[in-house]
């Protein structure tokens, strides 16, 4: 081995030398000056907080117990013109020296006893707003944030904070606001040589959870779960605030790895739940039961997207999925969504659906392979070309045997029992039984192609689902911010009406389509069936119910004797049936707004074949309602009659016959006694009169106050006097535009 030149061996001594003795003559300097480092450090955290978040930061001692230990006590932080936020009795601080050198601070052991947090909202004033205002910063060059940077960042931040050894006793986290109350008291915390354990009593002994595992900040290893003694986990404030059941067993959350390089920072990890039961109305009116679900989930952060990996692997039971999630947020907004089951068993997929999830679908056993493929891409700033692709494929897929619901029973005549808001209304019997039933081919062309027209031109050559109709529901959707276009065709609106109930959650959107699927692709009924039973069950007015009913309430005649114009105006109800008589004037014709409707249909319809090109609206001046409901019919103006014929068929409708007028009688009019009735009907209208005004006051005092609590508690935090006087005037003209608009729906 060749030996080092002494001469090379003497100079480098003479410089590591000085730089040892200058570290070690500073490292003694800092040591001796370390308290009054510490007390300069402290008044200069406590005039940021004061001056960047309104913060009054108070701290009765702090000092040091050891080379890098600092011990505080009696800490209190207090927002300007807010509740008191944190206090903490006793708090002992340890870092780790090597970290430290290259300016990383990491905890090595923290002990904290008899500690506070008060988190309140109450009238609209919370006393953590501070945390999500923004600071003003003149330098800002408005450069885009790098999301891999800042991930990766954030993510050291909170390892390195947790700290290898916690000894904590009475920490309190209490929330607050104008209906709810929570409180979680975490009366021990341990970790020790990484092994964490937790005790904490939930509202005052209502519940005691535990929080456990392996904690290995430092090596970013971490594997805890969460359950409690004797029950399951739950939070009747998430219930309270969001109509949402949500409980479990337990959850647990490992972390295995993060890395960052090439631009990315990858996040790799799982998350799983047994016994998870959620129960929402938007969902469905039962509780859904998952008896176990997880993700092994690969995060991965870029500069400008968050994304979940397709080599995530979801599980439901026997259920397995990969999913590819991906959201980018600049130049432009992109949403990219698929899923990939490859393929699986028929029966465990069955076997893995969630207990009250699909309840028609409860016992059916089924066979063969079946494989899942979910593509969507939308560029927010290109909705309309959104890409929408969702395909279930099969490989000898069979019904091995019906469960609750017998899929088959459409195929002869059995009993129909539709329902409003939950109540049963009067059976019907759907077959030659019911002298109201109608076969297809007793039902006026005209009417059968209309209304296919209107509600599913394809609806004899797809199989239950038209992909570019549920693609422009989706981007109607997106585009007006509200689920305004369903995307249903016949076969969708036959199951919905046939085997479900009418309630409008997820669960039976997403079980309609199950079961319309597993119609269509076994061929379970013909598609002349289908149609025969969709016009004899649907609904077509307020308790009118099939074709032969409708025809006859609205035109006195048969289905078979319908003309085009009749057609296209029962196609235009479908959607909103209870709405129907709203389409008509107090003379039996047609009010001008469906004119447009008319046209539209009608030129599709001979684009189609089905009838003659027409330059007379294509029937819709000779459409005359029954001559006997004309007479009840009552006179409301036109965009009245507009909004209310469109109403939902969910919602409620205002009755559209009135009520007759009861005039004064032969000897009334003779002597001239007066109109009692007139007289009641005028002063009732006055109490409502008055009653509406009555109610607008106190809406409009009650906004008063509520704005005025606003600008007596606008955050001055980084503002100037300019800002403030301009923030004021924004929130009174704020206050007056919500006046006016209060006054405008009163019609006051």
């Amino acid at each position: 081995m060749k030996r080092l030149n002494p001469k090379y061996i003497r100079i480098a001594a003479f410089i590591l030398i000085p730089l040892l003795l200058i570290l070690l003559i500073g490292g003694y300097i800092a040591y001796s000056k370390r308290e009054a480092l510490l007390q300069k450090a402290i008044s200069k955290a406590k005039a940021k907080a004061r001056r960047d978040y309104n913060l009054d930061v108070k701290i009765g001692s702090a000092h040091f117990t050891g080379s890098s230990t600092v011990a505080f006590s009696d800490i209190s932080i207090v927002p300007e013109q807010r509740d008191s936020l944190l206090n903490i009795k006793n708090l002992v601080v340890s870092v780790k020296l090597l970290p430290l050198i290259v300016g990383d601070i990491k905890l090595a052991d923290v002990s904290l006893q008899d500690g506070f947090i008060n988190l309140t909202s109450v009238k609209g004033v919370k006393n953590f707003d501070f945390l999500f205002k923004k600071k003003k910063d003149t330098t800002a060059t408005h450069d885009k944030v790098d999301l891999a940077d800042l991930a990766d960042h954030l993510i050291n931040e909170v390892l390195y904070k947790i700290p290898d050894n916690l000894h904590l006793n009475n920490f309190l986290i209490s929330f607050r606001d104008d209906s709810t109350r929570l409180k979680l008291l975490a009366k021990t915390a341990l970790i020790k040589d990484g092994n964490l354990t937790s005790t904490i009593d939930v509202d005052n002994g209502a519940a005691t959870w535990h929080i456990a595992g392996k904690m290995h900040p430092s090596d970013k290893d971490i594997d805890v779960k969460l359950y409690a003694d004797g029950k399951k986990v739950e939070l009747p404030i998430i219930q309270k605030k969001f109509k949402l059941v949500l409980n479990f067993d337990t959850i647990s959350t490992r972390l295995t790895k993060v890395e960052h390089s090439g631009g990315e920072t990858k996040i790799y990890g799982s998350w799983a739940v047994h016994n998870l039961l959620i129960n929402h109305p938007g969902l469905s009116s039962d509780n859904i039961v998952f008896p176990d679900a997880s993700i092994d989930a690969n995060v991965f952060v870029g500069s400008n997207y968050v994304s979940v990996d397709s080599s995530s692997l979801i599980h439901i039971k026997k259920l397995t999925a990969h999913p590819f999630i991906k959201y980018t947020l600049n130049p432009v907004k992109i949403y990219e969504l698929k899923i990939n089951t490859g393929w699986l068993n028929a029966s465990d997929i069955f076997d893995s659906f969630p207990s009250g999830m699909f309840d028609a679908l409860n016992g059916i056993q089924v066979a063969g392979k079946l494989n899942y493929a979910l593509n969507f891409y939308m560029d927010s700033s290109r909705p309309d070309d959104l890409q929408f692709d969702s395909r279930l494929s099969k490989d000898n897929f069979r019904i091995v045997k019906y469960g609750k619901t017998d899929l088959t029973k459409l195929n002869s005549t059995f009993v129909y029992t539709p329902y409003e808001k939950g109540k049963a209304m009067s059976p019907h019997v759907i077959g030659p039984e019911n002298p109201e039933f109608t076969p297809l081919e007793q039902i006026s062309p005209n009417l059968r192609n209309a209304v296919m027209t209107a509600e599913d031109p394809s609806f004899y050559t797809n199989h239950g689902f038209v992909d570019e109709a549920l693609r422009k529901s989706l981007v109607t959707d997106f585009k007006t911010k509200k689920f305004k276009r369903g995307g249903s065709g016949i076969s969708m609106q036959l199951v919905k009406n046939a085997f479900l109930s009418r309630e409008k959650t997820l669960a039976r959107k997403i079980e309609e389509i199950l079961i319309v699927w597993i119609i269509e692709n076994n061929r379970i009924m013909t598609k002349n069936r289908m149609l025969e039973v969709y016009f004899n069950i649907i609904e077509w007015g307020r308790g009118i119910y099939g074709i032969s009913e409708a025809s006859h309430y609205y035109f006195g005649k048969s289905p078979s004797e319908l003309t085009l114009g009749e057609s296209i105006y029962l196609a235009s109800i479908v959607p909103y049936p209870k709405g129907g008589l709203y389409a008509f004037q107090p003379d039996g014709t047609l009010r001008p707004g469906l004119h447009g409707y008319f046209n539209l249909i009608g030129k599709l319809m001979a684009q189609k074949g089905y009838t003659a090109r027409d330059t007379n609206a294509y029937g819709f001046y000779s459409v005359r309602l029954r001559e006997s409901l004309r007479r009840s019919i009552a006179p409301v103006d036109t965009a009245t009659a507009d909004s209310l014929m469109k109403q939902s068929d969910d919602n409620e409708v205002m009755p559209v016959l009135e009520d007759p007028v009861k005039k004064p009688n032969f000897f009334q009019r003779l002597f001239g006694k007066k109109d009692t009735t007139a007289k009641k009907a005028e002063e009732q209208e006055k109490i409502k009169e008055k009653s509406a005004k009555e109610k607008l006051k106190e809406q409009i005092e009650a906004l008063k106050q509520e704005y005025k609590l606003k600008i007596d508690n606008i955050d001055t935090t980084g503002k100037t006097r300019k800002d403030i006087r301009q923030e004021k005037r924004r929130l009174r003209k704020e206050q007056d535009d919500k006046e006016d608009e209060l006054k405008q729906k009163a019609n006051l």
